[in-house]
């Protein structure tokens, strides 16, 4: 495998943090989906100590973005450039934060969902969190990345896992538009305020791809330097 100088210098300290962290917010971003079956079955308790869950997750994961800050060499001698690390790490950050978003207000508002839009609203659920560990598993070749010099079969490999990153999130798109057409026929029935904010939650949901493909944007860049 061909030798970076500069990995040996300065160790992989950035890197093994920032892998870290991602993995802590696509736990955060998972746990939605038993919070919302807790939700949809009206179990309060369980629901509240999956919120709280999702609460600590994120701080855990603002732990790390924050000591990754702190110990982030400040060298000219790092592999890529410290902003584009510090970019990367910002943009996984609001994976998780978007996840405690949509948990502190569904728990909140003790929200459930419409029967009939329930299913379509989990698979929805699912097809997120499936974008934030598809960002997971890119980020998790950024070492190799590093250690070939962003050439070779390690590229490829991680522009197939961004491709497939694009493609989860594509389909969580598709699927966002199906449920609030889903929605609109459903709003006579409804009241009011809880449609507006079950609008408001659909785009969240959305946002927790949106946000984990920007990672994969990000990694893009970082190749293309």
């Amino acid at each position: 495998m061909p030798h970076n100088p500069f990995l040996t210098l300065f160790g992989r300290s950035p890197i093994g943090p920032m892998q870290q962290h991602i993995a802590k917010a696509h736990e955060c971003a998972a746990q939605l989906l038993p919070f919302i079956d807790a939700l949809q079955a009206e179990d309060w308790t369980e629901a509240e100590r999956l919120q709280k869950q999702v609460a600590q997750l994120e701080r855990d994961a603002d732990k790390l973005k924050k000591d990754v800050r702190v110990h982030l060499p400040k060298s000219l001698f790092l592999p890529v450039p410290r902003s584009d690390l510090l970019e990367l790490l910002s943009v996984q950050d609001k994976v998780a934060n978007r996840a405690k978003d949509i948990a502190g207000l569904m728990f909140g508002r003790r929200m459930v969902i419409p029967p009939s839009l329930f299913p379509d609203f989990r698979a929805f659920v699912q097809r997120s969190i499936d974008a934030a560990a598809q960002a997971l598993k890119a980020m998790n070749e950024l070492d190799e990345l590093l250690e070939t010099g962003f050439a070779g079969r390690e590229v490829t490999l991680v522009e197939r896992l961004i491709e497939e990153l694009d493609r989860i999130e594509h389909d969580t798109d598709n699927m966002q538009i199906g449920l609030r057409a889903q929605l609109f026929k459903l709003e006579k029935d409804w009241p009011p305020v809880d449609v507006m904010f079950l609008y408001q939650i659909i785009e969240w949901i959305g946002d927790v791809a949106d946000r984990a493909q920007r990672v994969g944007n990000r990694l893009e860049l970082l190749m293309a330097r």
